[in-house]
């Protein structure tokens, strides 16, 4: 096996050295109700990153790694160009009551409006779209990721905000890392193994969930 040079060994420190440095920045600055603040060093990327939670949301205008896990939650990443403006959140159902970011439509509308706030225009807003998996087996019947996936879809749509990429259902967990500067956005399928925090998570929402009677009715890997 192969030993890292000594060069890029320095190369390596001085980088977390510069990004435990930029961490230590993001946490001394207050933070809003709803908005992540989970700040780290990710080593594999070499770059200051922010995990956003469950009910949370994330915007920047640097290239600073945006972070989560899904199981059947959502997480929407949206990106203005213009204005080079991105952000993402993480939530669990499709509706609820209260204003909280666990629920789509109050998660949506938390997103859209800090983007505007750091100049971004909705005209101009683009979405990519992750989660939904059904990675709870015989939870058929609720069907939470399903819900959630439709829900965002559709009030995308009604917000005339196009989707131009998606990665979504199906029964994988998911990591999803998105950089709000560029807007590219990375997913990875995780195996439906060692997923204990997002089981529990997505049963948190089911027991929240009612089933309902049917009416008919770029993206990298890494």
């Amino acid at each position: 096996m192969s030993t890292p040079s000594p060069t890029s060994a320095v190369s390596a420190l001085q980088a977390s050295g510069v990004g435990a440095a930029r961490v230590a920045q993001l946490k001394a600055v207050p933070r809003k109700q709803g908005e992540a603040s989970f700040f780290f060093y990710d080593a594999h990327f070499k770059n200051a990153a922010v995990k956003v939670l469950p009910g949370e949301y994330f915007v920047d205008t640097e290239d600073l790694l945006v972070m989560t896990t899904l199981g059947s939650c959502i997480a929407a990443c949206l990106w203005d160009r213009h204005a080079q403006v991105g952000g993402m959140n993480h939530f669990m159902l499709p509706e609820g009551a209260g204003d909280s970011g666990r629920y789509g439509s109050f998660a949506m509308e938390l997103l859209i409006n800090e983007m505007m706030k750091r100049g971004a225009s909705k005209g101009r807003m683009e979405a990519k779209i992750f989660g939904g998996g059904a990675v709870i087996s015989g939870m058929n019947t609720i069907n939470v990721g399903e819900r959630n996936t439709n829900f965002v879809l559709d009030y995308l749509k009604l917000e005339r905000i196009p989707v131009v990429s998606k990665d979504v259902m199906d029964v994988y967990p998911r990591k999803v890392c998105f950089l709000p500067h560029s807007g590219k956005a990375m997913v990875k399928r995780l195996a439906p193994t060692n997923t204990d925090a997002l089981l529990q998570q997505d049963r948190a929402a089911a027991q929240k969930a009612q089933p309902v009677v049917a009416t008919g009715g770029s993206i990298d890997l890494f």
